[in-house]
């Protein structure tokens, strides 16, 4: 199937800006290096997402940590989430895998409403770790599960929607999208 709109960066930039901007005073910025939430302040009026080289993926995943991120953590650089670079022993990857659950149930929605290939990132080339791991893997399908079954946050049902709208108008999500063999 051919998206209504392209897969790039210009596209989603356009996408999210129009959908959020006025109401969340949120903008969506194509980044140069690596990916960062910057709250509004005394020379920026809106809080920007700032995603990584520009890449489709990076965009949907920084879209999906702001739509988990409350209100109070929207106010911080980053959301006040810990982060521990590339090269993270076991224990720090089990850690990172808990609170990265729901931000790439997320992503893995918003890619199926893209029609884009959704992939998993353990983020951690350089660690103790081989990839994301089959628990990580069926917690975040257990949790995609939860969403389409109960309701999606606001702001990620409003980002879906118009992801659907954009690329894949009239096929509405069904949990049959989703499963760890079709990865």
């Amino acid at each position: 199937m051919q998206p209504f709109m392209q897969q790039n960066a210009e596209t989603i930039v356009s996408l999210f800006n129009q959908t959020f901007m006025d109401t969340y005073k949120t903008e969506l910025v194509r980044g140069k290096g690596e990916p960062l939430y910057l709250p509004a302040d005394e020379n920026h009026p809106h809080h920007r997402i700032i995603f990584a080289h520009g890449f489709f993926a990076s965009a949907l995943h920084e879209i999906s940590h702001w739509c988990v991120a409350g209100m109070e953590r929207r106010l911080l650089e980053d959301f006040g989430y810990w982060y521990q670079p590339d090269g993270r022993t076991a224990e720090q990857q089990t850690e990172f895998e808990k609170v990265e659950v729901k931000p790439q149930a997320l992503e893995w929605i918003f890619s199926r409403s893209a029609g884009f290939k959704f992939h998993f990132s353990a983020d951690n080339l350089n660690g103790d770790c081989d990839g994301p791991t089959p628990e990580f893997q069926q917690a975040v399908l257990r949790q995609i599960q939860s969403y389409l079954k109960n309701g999606l946050p606001t702001r990620a049902q409003c980002w879906s929607d118009g992801l659907i709208k954009a690329y894949r108008p009239d096929k509405p999500l069904q949990i049959s999208e989703f499963s760890l063999k079709d990865l």
